[in-house]
């Protein structure tokens, strides 16, 4: 008998990184927490990122995911604020891989396309869809709705050829 695999999905971010948990078993989807980790928008970047490494480890440690999956970054105009996204998504990155976890990278038009079905919409409808394909969902923030269905596309991607071919 095949048993759950447990996902983690997560919404890289500065400010606030949203982690959502799931297990899959075949087509069926099951809710198992989320939440979001702050940095202290007062201490210095590294004093930052270091807040987002604890915080993702400890949900890592009393979650225990099998597998991992990541938001790619989006380009602003806003080059500064761009490149510290890109720090967090560092975190967001490192973390489950030095656990031991292989981290899968969507972006967001792949995210909303395997929550909602197509590739462009508000967080309105992905939150919706969120609770209807899990019910029991909750969520603290967006950032948490977010990283909820980034483990959802993970869940309907992760037996794909390419996905296949990179943990081999």
């Amino acid at each position: 008998m095949a048993e759950a695999i447990r996902i983690i999905g997560i919404d890289p971010g500065l400010r606030n990184s949203g982690w959502g948990v799931v297990e899959t078993l075949g087509n069926s989807l099951r809710f198992v927490a989320s939440g979001t980790v702050k940095s202290d928008a007062k201490l210095d970047l590294a004093s930052r990122l270091h807040q987002l490494y604890d915080g993702l480890e400890s949900v890592l440690h009393h979650y225990r995911p099998f597998e991992a999956a990541v938001e790619n970054t989006f380009v602003n105009k806003d080059a500064t604020a761009t490149l510290k996204l890109g720090q967090a998504r560092g975190i967001a990155m490192v973390v489950p891989a030095r656990a031991g976890l292989r981290v899968a990278e969507y972006a967001p038009n792949a995210v909303k396309k395997a929550v909602i079905g197509v590739g462009h919409g508000d967080k309105k409808q992905i939150h919706m869809m969120v609770k209807v394909l899990m019910p029991k969902a909750t969520f603290d923030s967006d950032h948490a709705a977010d990283a909820l269905a980034i483990a959802i596309c993970h869940a309907h991607h992760r037996t794909s050829p390419a996905w296949r071919m990179a943990a081999e």
